[in-house]
């Protein structure tokens, strides 16, 4: 049998699993795999090299399937070859009767790719559309880096190529020469309502592709031939500076005639459509194969062996040596210094002391001093400029951290808003990725607040109150009050496995803590013990508590301030020091609401105890003002208002 025949038999009897395990589960996309079968086909029989039973071995090339939906096509192939499933340790071979199981409750086959969830082909949980190719450059990156000799092979849907993302990635694909990263554009011509726009038909994506920069191959994607010689192609361009990118033209449905067209996205055939199905199927290989099947053309070839380099980690000065370090000795005894800054120094601190640390951000490392890393000589090479496609780069730190590399993503809090969904789809892959928001809050004031990060703390928040793949929260919120409390928590997020955001404000602020005081997440400090009313604050506001507290002294108020720098925290102590002051808690924050106040509300709801709660924060959408106190007037959060709300929650007129 020719390879030719080979593929075309391979390819049908993959297309006829997935008919068969989309049938059974009453859902899936059986059409858009059945598009794929050719070139999956391809790729895992001939060009790639992997081991089914060790699909993550470190030189393994990498499939990302952008186009989530379109999975059984891989499940199907995976049970052929009996590829590993499983969480943890306990793995076993992929079976055909496995397929059946498609989309079960207690399935290692999900609706849409998740290695999380038993299925470790994959690096990370695809399916929102437009986010594959950057997690495919966040592995090329990687790669490189560790001077891996692998390839990153990205499959995407033709209607998904619309999403902005995509076009971030190409950009940074060829910003960053990524020629070991070849995206495959499945071009089969419909979306899920109707066929895809002429601006994403093969014509116009080559000359978009080439107009970025790539090397562009308008293939038959059901041409074996043309296939393997393709991704031959680019096996010898991997190692240069010009990217390669394939149009694939396919048709969605490939060998089932009454399947194709609009109408089938989404639909499985069941009954006499299955049945008219498989026949057309059968017929379509009448003359593309021979009566004698055999897979002799077809072989998986392994990667290389691979002898990881020892890991080569140190403890992390402390921040008081760091920055007599890099000549900061002035800075520190004045006594101030912005909680970006400190960032800044413990993200230097960490690049030194560990090598799996990196440094990601999107054209602002003047700004969040991230560029203190980017400047080190002997961590630039860890440095990755995302510029401003923030999409972009928390996908590719996701693909950073399945390359088990420890990123850091940095960029004005605001900023981080607009990659919500990768962020979210960086959860579910169990990415241990550490998110910097810097300019926080309302403290920027003369920006105003097209520049302010205002409904972050409740969105980061509310995963904090679910628990990720490995029992822990979903996200640590943080937010640091101080230079010492900025540079322990970075430290710390480093040494959790798992979600981080860290908010970092632009003001210099007074020293709170010293080199005695430890951070560990779920925790938080107590800046002042008293017995009459629990102030609960963060980040920058707890600046302004602490001046509150003055005002109340003089009415004969004794009131406790807590730093809750961490969400989730220490619920049971925090409810206890609530008690001891009567019961009475006050939240001061500078967002909207929804985040620490409605967290620490929860916590009495929870508790089952009676308490009395008032929560102080954005309340109306900020105008530009000239400083901080300006700004914090206007929003009613001055000290003055704070210690105003405190002392009627006591029946104190005035203080």
């Amino acid at each position: 049998m020719s390879f030719e025949a080979a593929v075309h038999a391979k390819a049908i009897q993959l297309d006829h699993a997935c008919l068969e395990m989309c049938s059974t589960a009453g859902s899936g996309h059986p059409t858009s795999a059945m598009s794929l079968g050719h070139i999956v086909t391809v790729l895992l029989y001939h060009t790639m090299r992997w081991l089914p039973d060790h699909p993550r071995y470190p030189t393994s090339d990498r499939l990302v399937l952008s186009a989530g939906h379109a999975v059984p096509i891989i499940y199907a192939a995976m049970a052929d070859v009996g590829g590993a499933i499983g969480k943890g340790n306990e793995r076993r071979p992929l079976k055909a009767d496995d397929l059946a199981t498609l989309r079960e409750n207690d399935s290692y086959l999900d609706g849409h790719p998740n290695p999380m969830e038993g299925f470790p082909f994959f690096d990370a949980a695809t399916g929102s559309l437009g986010q594959g190719l950057s997690i495919a450059a966040g592995l090329g990156i990687a790669a490189r880096h560790d001077e891996l000799d692998k390839r990153v092979y990205c499959i995407i849907g033709d209607g998904e190529s619309r999403e902005g993302q995509i076009a971030e990635a190409l950009d940074f694909i060829i910003d960053h020469k990524l020629a070991n990263v070849l995206p495959i554009f499945n071009c089969n011509g419909f979306g899920q309502a109707d066929s895809v726009s002429g601006q994403q038909s093969p014509e116009v994506l080559e000359r978009k592709l080439a107009a970025a920069g790539f090397d562009v191959r308008v293939v038959d994607g059901h041409d074996p031939e043309t296939l393997r010689d393709t991704f031959a192609a680019h096996v010898e361009m991997s190692g240069g500076n010009q990217p390669m990118a394939v149009v694939a033209k396919t048709v969605k449905g490939w060998g089932a005639t009454s399947l194709q067209g609009g109408g089938w996205h989404g639909k499985p055939a069941t009954g006499e459509k299955l049945e008219q199905a498989v026949e057309e199927l059968n017929a379509t290989g009448v003359g593309l194969t021979s009566a004698l099947s055999s897979d002799e053309q077809l072989r998986i070839y392994p990667p290389k062996e691979h002898e990881p380099p020892p890991a080569v980690e140190s403890e992390p000065p402390s921040f008081q040596e760091a920055m007599e370090q890099w000549d900061m000795g002035l800075v520190l005894r004045s006594g101030k210094f912005a909680t970006r800054k400190a960032y800044g120094v413990a993200l230097r601190a960490l690049g030194h002391a560990n090598p799996r640390v990196y440094a990601l951000d999107a054209d602002v490392r003047n700004s969040t001093f991230s560029e203190w890393f980017a400047t080190d000589r002997d961590l630039a090479d860890r440095f990755v400029e995302c510029k401003i496609a923030e999409q972009n780069m928390m996908s590719a730190a996701a693909g950073l951290a399945a390359a088990n590399k420890i990123p850091f993503c940095s960029t004005f809090a605001k900023f981080v808003t607009r990659a919500y969904d990768q962020i979210e789809m960086a959860i579910d892959s169990g990415a241990n990725i550490k998110i910097i928001g810097s300019h926080c809050g309302i403290s920027l004031a003369a920006d105003g607040p097209s520049q302010m990060s205002l409904p972050d703390v409740s969105w980061f928040r509310s995963f904090t109150t679910m628990s990720d793949h490995l029992g822990n929260p979903g996200f640590y919120v943080l937010q640091p009050a101080d230079a010492y409390a900025a540079y322990g928590l970075t430290l710390a997020m480093a040494e959790h496995h798992g979600g981080c955001y860290m908010r970092t404000a632009r003001p210099d602020v007074e020293f709170i803590y010293n080199e005695n005081t430890v951070f560990n997440l779920g925790k938080f400090e107590v800046l002042t013990e008293g017995r009459d009313l629990l102030i609960v604050s963060a980040g920058y506001m707890v600046h302004e508590c602490n001046k509150a507290l003055d005002a109340l002294d003089r009415a004969g108020i004794d009131a406790s301030l807590v730093d809750l720098y961490s969400i989730p925290f220490d619920a049971e102590a925090l409810l206890d020091l609530a008690n001891a002051n009567g019961g009475n808690i006050l939240t001061v924050e500078d967002n909207y609401g929804g985040g620490l106040g409605s967290a620490v509300a929860d916590a009495c709801t929870e508790s089952g105890d009676a308490f009395t709660i008032d929560q102080l924060f954005v309340r109306q959408i900020p105008k530009s003002a000239r400083s901080e106190a300006e700004i914090l007037k206007q929003c009613g959060l001055h000290h003055t208002d704070i210690a105003r709300t405190a002392a009627r929650m006591l029946g104190v007129v005035s203080v």
